[in-house]
């Protein structure tokens, strides 16, 4: 387990973003002296001052903490626009109640962590978590590229919502549990971020195949990962869980094929070849109420999936496997995400005539599909 200013550092993209690393000592005890003075003015001077000192990459700042100095926790790490963010909130403040109230709100962030009750997310340095989507609209402009994912499986989602879904339901060392394992997207984000995971797969040979990618991911937090193929509609998974010492996990995620709009395999298993949009909708319930069984209480299931257009009619699937979800009983739902649809190969080479048809049919392009977080009662 790592502590949780280093769960701040893990880089979403792939890009490492710069960190100061501040004398956490000598700037609690500056602020210390600040809430002392009586004058606005001396205060923001002295913000200033710090501002400056650390920006100014031509001098030494007595406030930067070289390497050989970085010991017994006196490390403040923060990004720099961030920290002069937050001094700079304080110089624009007017009152000098709600100044010295920013200034103990700053110490705090330094010397104190507070967790959330199943996240490791420190509630006293929130304003750093920009990276955390809190809207129910998800924008992304494009897939994200690092790790060892595999953006040529038909069918497989982004990484960021695995990503985005541990970070804000499960603590590092936790389990999830993904039904639909597919090329191990959920399962190499578990590798990244520090989390167990146990994968789901129906089809033999994209079980060896996602194996083998996953474990080419790199594992700095040793965790376990592990794709077992079998049914998740009638798979056990108490069983699976008791061969593996394992009382409960604390996130599922469930990815499953949108119905028959790709077909995976042959496997009359496989939801893509259900008899029709019930017989989907059946097994999708199943999976959703027997997975639930190894899902700790008051923890979260996350259904990603989107609608189909069949016949000159759409067919609210997303939604109808939302009330499925909540048929068993079992789940409460807490939020619906929208979020954008890439365009897949095919479509994207042919835009215009996606355009044509819509215009001559007399319908919209799918551009969305949902994301629905459910807490188990």
């Amino acid at each position: 387990m790592v502590s949780d200013y280093e769960v701040l550092e893990l880089p979403l993209d792939g890009v490492e973003t710069p960190k100061l690393c501040l004398d956490k000592a000598l700037l609690v005890s500056e602020i210390e002296k600040l809430t002392e003075k009586a004058s606005l003015d001396e205060i923001r001077v002295n913000l200033r001052n710090i501002i400056d000192s650390v920006n100014d990459e031509s001098v030494t700042s007595k406030w930067i903490l070289e390497p050989a100095r970085r010991y017994n926790g006196n490390c403040y790490e923060i990004d720099p626009e961030m920290f002069a963010k937050n001094l700079q909130q304080i110089i624009d403040t007017y009152s000098l109640d709600r100044t010295i109230y920013y200034l103990k709100r700053l110490k705090k962030s330094m010397v104190k962590v507070k967790t959330g009750r199943i996240n490791d997310i420190n509630l006293n340095r929130w304003k750093e978590y920009e990276f955390l989507y809190t809207d129910s609209l998800w924008i992304e402009k494009k897939r994200e590229r690092s790790g060892r994912h595999m953006a040529s499986y038909w069918g497989n989602f982004i990484p960021q919502i695995p990503q985005q879904m541990m970070y804000r339901f499960t603590r590092q060392g936790e389990y999830v549990l993904d039904t639909f394992s597919g090329s191990g997207t959920t399962m190499i984000e578990c590798r990244r971020m520090g989390r167990n995971g146990i994968g789901i797969e129906l089809n033999p040979s994209v079980v060896s195949q996602s194996t083998e990618l996953i474990e080419s991911q790199e594992n700095p937090y040793q965790v376990k990962t592990e794709v077992v193929q079998g049914n998740s509609a009638t798979i056990d998974y108490e069983q699976v869980l008791k061969e593996r010492n394992i009382d409960k996990v604390q996130l599922i995620i469930m990815h499953p094929p949108y119905f028959d709009i790709i077909k995976f395999s042959e496997n009359e298993d496989d939801l893509s070849n259900a008899n029709d949009a019930e017989d989907f909708l059946d097994r999708l319930q199943d999976i959703a109420r027997n997975s639930a069984k190894v899902l700790e209480d008051d923890r979260y299931m996350c259904l990603v999936i989107g609608d189909k257009y069949t016949g000159g009619e759409w067919i609210p699937l997303g939604f109808q496997a939302m009330q499925r979800v909540l048929d068993t009983r079992q789940f409460k739902l807490k939020s619906i995400i929208v979020k954008n649809f890439q365009d897949t190969k095919g479509k994207r080479s042919q835009q215009e005539l996606w355009r044509y048809r819509a215009m001559v049919g007399g319908f919209y392009i799918f551009k969305h599909e949902y994301i629905f977080l459910f807490q188990k009662h």
